[in-house]
């Protein structure tokens, strides 16, 4: 296995952990930077649930990019997450935070870094753990060390059936810059039109976790409006980045009780998949 420039010595070893106070002024600020309609959420009673990438944001990307050399840190694109959420977080409450890399896998196109991030409360029970996967773009890594994230494979013969769910929604043109300060993601391929041509993208694109957070609401919204605690499980794989002004249709096939796997096209060129292999569980 050829690891020059790789830190593989860090691999699935807990970063500092770190006390989060959470806003409840930032929680709903959340909601309105990713268009949420679910009242529970603007309301301030609960965070959205996507909202459990706030407190960890900063450790989760420096716990992925560890493992990379430096001349990739940029390159970093989200390419799959899975969230386990145990309960909604409340606004006002105090959570402790902690990220570690767990996996490296070398592909034809890149290098994939997968991370776990836990979320506790103050008396050390699991608020949500989540996977997050980074895909760095042009990379080189021989081989694979360490374990994958959790699998959600969408299951094919589903496509046979219509879908139980179907859900349209626009992005607006300042959602990034929006979502960046709501979300503490200040990365600028989705704030510098410039940086991210000179990335190799057309230009901004949506942050893949205001993607995922529209898709939640979608479905929450059909599921459990007046109950989103019920929402158990997200996993997704981000397919292609969505743009400003793009409109998404997210699909969802009621697979057995509480399950859903979906996928969610963009409509910037033809056949294209934004979200794909996705799945929600809920309680």
């Amino acid at each position: 296995m050829q690891s020059d420039g790789f830190h593989l010595e860090l691999l699935d070893k807990w970063g500092v952990e770190r006390d989060f106070k959470v806003d409840p002024e930032q929680c709903v600020a959340y909601a309105l930077a990713t268009n949420d309609p679910i009242a529970a959420h603007l309301d301030g009673v609960y965070a959205p649930p996507v909202f459990a990438v706030v407190p960890v944001t900063v450790m989760m990307a420096d716990a992925t990019m560890s493992l990379v050399p430096d001349e990739l840190m940029m390159r970093i694109l989200h390419g799959e997450h899975d969230f386990r959420f145990h309960r909604p977080i409340e606004p006002g409450e105090v959570l402790t935070v902690r990220a570690k890399p767990v996996g490296i896998e070398g592909k034809e196109s890149g290098v994939v870094v997968t991370t776990l991030i836990e979320t506790r409360d103050t008396q050390g029970e699991l608020v949500n753990e989540q996977y997050f996967v980074g895909f760095f773009r042009g990379g080189e890594f021989d081989g694979s060390a360490g374990v994958r994230s959790p699998g959600h494979t969408f299951p094919d013969h589903l496509r046979a059936e219509e879908p139980a769910v179907t859900v349209t929604a626009r992005f607006d043109d300042d959602q990034t810059f929006r979502y960046s300060p709501a979300s503490g993601d200040p990365m600028p391929i989705h704030l510098d039109d410039d940086f991210a041509k000179q990335m190799g993208l057309p230009g901004i694109i949506i942050h893949g976790l205001c993607t995922i957070a529209f898709t939640s609401h979608a479905l929450i919204a059909t599921v459990c409006p007046e109950d989103p605690a019920r929402l158990e499980r997200l996993a997704v794989r981000m397919s292609k980045p969505a743009f400003p002004g793009e409109t998404i249709t997210t699909s969802a096939w009621h697979a057995t009780d509480g399950t859903y796997r979906f996928e969610t096209r963009g409509d910037e060129e033809p056949d294209k998949y934004v979200i794909t292999d996705g799945l929600a569980e809920f309680r």
